[in-house]
């Protein structure tokens, strides 16, 4: 009976102490209900409105019609027009579509021959997921039958998909790349939101105060060690994936390393901002864990980005994983450079300035 009470006492005791920290008990609460509604409604297989472009060099109206046909089916969201196949391929490249619609000069008379498929599809087959989609439009010829002036019933089809970049659909192109971004954003994210924590815990930081170190020397030198060991992790990923897993490095290596750096800074800084916001380890553990969930879900990694509904998509670009993945991807798979790639740099070094301004602000006000 004593034992009971005693242990009743300690348990009491916990309640009140969790009722008190307002940050961990709004967790408690919040992070089952948050991401419940988040991902419940932004995780979708079905992946429709995939970003798409067109090069019509027939531009008759059957080639038009072919267009609308696709675009009614809403699989393919036609979002750019350009003139040549070469300009498909590029933009292929740098990620600005997924799958570019080939349209040749002799469209039409490919249609009454019979004797080839009237157009291609040029699909960025990094994703699988968006390759698999993507081939069913060649088994929906009944729908783009109905379109005015199309006629298929002679030809072999109205699609030929060419594959670029992972025409084997192996999972492990498209995960392995993805994983070097999921590995930072939780070992950088947590190593320095801990690490301040912890010195404030130890009572290290009223020391610092005494000394003539600022606010942005104390914030740049902390994360500075973990720029270096986050390079290491990239480097074993790297050279795993590519040994291991046989996935093939495209780019160079300095564009690599370059991409990555800038998303260790970004991911730091984050880590710096969420240490501002903890008042224990534990809470910069469970702060870490409720941005991991969603950069790994909303990023790209395991969904299609396109596949999201719009409100989810503005969600994710405010999460630096979602732009360091298409830079890597980019990067090591289609051979793009940081300089085609720049608004995903600007978003990432944005992101950097603006985490480590709060951050310092923050801080200071904490010491002051």
């Amino acid at each position: 009976m004593k034992s009971w009470r005693r242990t009743k006492a300690i348990a009491i005791k916990e309640v009140l102490q969790l009722s008190r920290d307002r940050l961990t008990f709004g967790m408690i609460i919040g992070i089952p209900i948050i991401q419940l509604l988040l991902f419940g409604f932004a995780i979708n297989q079905d992946v429709r409105h995939i970003s798409a472009g067109v090069a019509d060099l027939a531009g008759t109206s059957a080639s038009r019609s072919l267009v609308s046909a696709v675009e009614a089916t809403q699989v393919l969201d036609v979002n750019v027009h350009v003139r040549t196949g070469d300009e498909l391929e590029d933009l292929l490249r740098v990620g600005r579509i997924s799958v570019g619609i080939y349209i040749p000069p002799d469209f039409e008379r490919r249609i009454t021959r019979g004797d080839k498929t009237a157009a291609d599809l040029l699909v960025d087959a990094s994703d699988p997921v968006i390759l698999g989609q993507v081939q069913a439009l060649r088994l929906m010829p009944f729908n783009l039958r109905k379109a005015p002036g199309l006629d298929f019933t002679k030809s072999p089809g109205p699609f030929e998909i060419r594959a670029f970049y992972n025409p084997e659909r192996r999972t492990e192109v498209q995960i392995v790349p993805g994983l070097i971004g999921v590995i930072l954003t939780l070992t950088m994210v947590l190593f320095t939101a801990i690490a301040i924590v912890r010195e404030r815990e130890l009572g290290n930081m009223e020391m610092l105060i005494t000394t003539p170190v600022r606010s942005h020397e104390l914030m740049i030198g902390k994360i500075l060690p973990y720029i270096v060991i986050g390079l290491i992790q990239v480097a074993i990923i790297l050279g795993l994936g590519y040994t291991v897993f046989r996935v093939p490095i495209v780019g160079t290596l300095s564009d690599i390393f370059l991409g990555s750096m800038l998303f260790i800074c970004a991911s730091l800084t984050l880590g710096l901002l969420i240490s501002s916001f903890a008042k224990s380890q534990f809470q910069a553990f469970q702060l870490t864990l409720f941005i991991f969930l969603p950069s790994i879900l909303l990023s790209g990694f395991m969904f299609p980005f396109d596949g999201m509904p719009r409100w989810a998509q503005v969600v994710a670009e405010v999460l630096p994983l979602t732009h360091f993945l298409r830079i890597i991807r980019g990067v090591i798979l289609r051979g793009a450079t940081l300089i085609e790639m720049w608004p995903e740099v600007l978003a990432l070094i944005t992101f950097f300035i603006v985490a480590m301004t709060i951050a310092v602000l923050r801080f200071t006000k904490r010491l002051d």
